[in-house]
């Protein structure tokens, strides 16, 4: 399931309502990635998100889509969150079911790498009164190259 929102989450009840609704699977991996205070040494005041709405459920789909050809997964939940975020909020979560703990932790670590490299998201983070757009960095580019040489 896929949830592109500009609203805040709570990960403790979409973990709750997941796990409701997927009780056959045997592991369950959520991470949850959050707006930091600091940024290549500088202090984050605001990170805006932006993205064009169709166009980012469609890519969002498709990398989830990639995930269940590669694992055994049950199912999976994406939630990436737009707008104007501040240090400390939530910007997504993942949450991946298999029968079996190693493809639901590679599930979301792939869809992690994934997201990060590939989703059209677009950041602008505010610092000191000055803006910046963040790109991929070389780390995220291997990160997510690497499921290109791990094909299952």
């Amino acid at each position: 399931m896929i949830k592109v929102q500009d609203t805040a989450f709570d990960a403790a009840t979409e973990l709750r309502q997941f796990q409701e609704a997927n009780r056959s699977a045997g592991a369950t991996v959520m991470f949850i990635g959050t707006v930091r205070e600091m940024s290549e040494g500088a202090r984050i005041d605001r990170m805006t998100l932006e993205h064009y709405p169709g166009m980012t459920e469609k890519a969002l789909s498709d990398i989830e889509a990639e995930a269940r050809k590669r694992w055994p997964i049950e199912t999976s939940l994406i939630i990436h969150r737009y707008g104007r975020l501040s240090p400390g909020d939530d910007i997504v979560l993942v949450i991946t079911a298999s029968a079996h703990r190693q493809a639901a932790f590679e599930a979301n670590e792939f869809l992690m790498d994934w997201l990060k490299t590939k989703a059209p998201f677009w950041k602008l983070e505010e610092s000191a009164g000055k803006t910046h757009w963040v790109d991929a960095t070389a780390n995220d580019d291997e990160a997510a190259r690497r499921w290109d040489r791990r094909r299952n």
